[in-house]
Parts: C-alpha cells; structure tokens; sequence
C-alpha cells in the first residue's frame, strides 16, 4: 500500500514539473547556428544577469555571439502567448529596436526585427549585420 501511495506521489509530482515547463515557453537558451548567435531569456521572472555587464541588473534576457562579450540586453519584454514584444538595445546604449519572438512549436522560435537599428554583432574585427528576421533552435544549456 506504501508502495501504490509513493509511486502516485512521484507520478503527480512529475506531471507538476512537466506542467511547469510548459507554462514556461520564454524562459529558454536559443541558437542559430549559422550566425553563431543565441539568446538567454526568461521573459516571465526577468532575472536573468548578463556574464560581463553584471552592473545592468536582472533583466528579461540578452542576444549575444559565441566568443564575444558584446550583446543586446533585452529591456523590456510582453508576452502575448505564442509571442513576445521586446525591446532591445546594444551594450553602448548607442542602438535601440523592436522586435517580436514567436514560439513557432517547442523548439523553434523566430526573431523578427519590427523597427530600430540593424542588428549588428561583431564577427572578425568587423560589424557583422544579423537578417531581420532570423530562426533560433531551443538547445538545453
């Protein structure tokens, strides 16, 4: 009987966790391998702390590039279900733009620039310009 009563127990508190998660979808690591750039977020408590730039505070989450310091905070963030109005600028306080991330299914998402500056990462001493609209994958890291 003790047996029957812990393995229920274990079984709803699984099914809380998996609920959890689900409830969850803008709190993620996202990548594109192409660009080799990512995006650290959660929109829904806002904490997350950039590596770096650690005088900024929590914020709802930052795009940056593999092997590079610089990044995009993420200012402010609205979910709106599937999608999330954000507002970004670069670490210089110098560029600004909207954009809108779309949980397209569990895994991918899709980063459209609405208005702003270009996005602009730097690759090989050089400003490399990211498409206005890009495809992020959801990695576990």
């Amino acid at each position: 009987m003790r047996l029957f009563i812990l393995t229920n127990l274990l079984v709803a508190l699984s099914m809380a966790v998996h609920a959890q998660r689900e409830l969850a979808p803008f709190r993620a690591y996202l990548y594109n391998s192409e660009y080799q750039v990512f995006m650290r977020i959660n929109f829904h408590q806002q904490d997350i702390i950039i590596p770096g730039h650690d005088i900024l505070g929590p914020q709802p989450g930052y795009l940056g590039k593999d092997k590079y310091t610089f990044c995009w905070p993420v200012i402010t963030a609205v979910v709106d279900g599937d999608k999330a109005h954000i507002q970004m600028v670069n670490d210089y306080g110098s560029e600004d733009l909207e954009a809108v991330l779309t949980r397209e299914n569990d895994s991918i998402y899709t980063l459209r620039q609405v208005k702003g500056s270009t996005l602009k990462l730097p690759e090989g001493g050089k400003w490399q310009k990211i498409p206005r609209t890009i495809t992020l994958k959801r990695e576990n890291k």
